[in-house]
């Protein structure tokens, strides 16, 4: 079994070449010349085979799930890299919202005890008691 790390490089290296077959067939296509087309039939043999590969990943990868926002990255122009980047900075912001958010309930509480304290002192002491807490 492949780790995770081994399947995706061999995955990406498939990719990458794949990508250049494409780009080479493309080249091929725009600028084709008569006497090109046993190049172009060889070019397309490649892309077939390319796609037969790729197709033999589809078993190792099928338990990856994929965000749709990082299409949305790629559909505009972004890379998609930078989605794992802004969730990670996003998270951070809103980490740092609920730690503010956290200490002013410590606060308040501590607040509300002491005020607690000194209008109901018998009753937040039995409060302290069966909470088990000396706040």
């Amino acid at each position: 079994m492949w780790k995770m790390a081994e399947k995706f490089d061999v995955l990406s290296e498939s990719l990458e070449r794949f990508i250049e077959n494409t780009r080479q067939l493309g080249i091929i296509v725009a600028d084709f010349p008569p006497q090109g087309q046993n190049t172009l039939s060889q070019k397309l043999h490649v892309m077939v085979t390319g796609l037969q590969e790729l197709d033999k990943f589809k078993a190792q990868v099928q338990d990856v799930q994929v965000p749709m926002e990082v299409f949305e990255y790629i559909d505009q122009g972004k890379n998609p890299q930078l989605y794992t980047k802004d969730c990670m900075e996003k998270a951070m912001v809103k980490n740092e919202q609920v730690k503010g958010k956290i200490d002013t309930m410590r606060k308040f509480k501590s607040v509300l005890m002491t005020e607690l304290s000194k209008m109901f002192p018998e009753e937040i002491d039995k409060y302290k008691e069966i909470r088990g807490s000396a706040d």
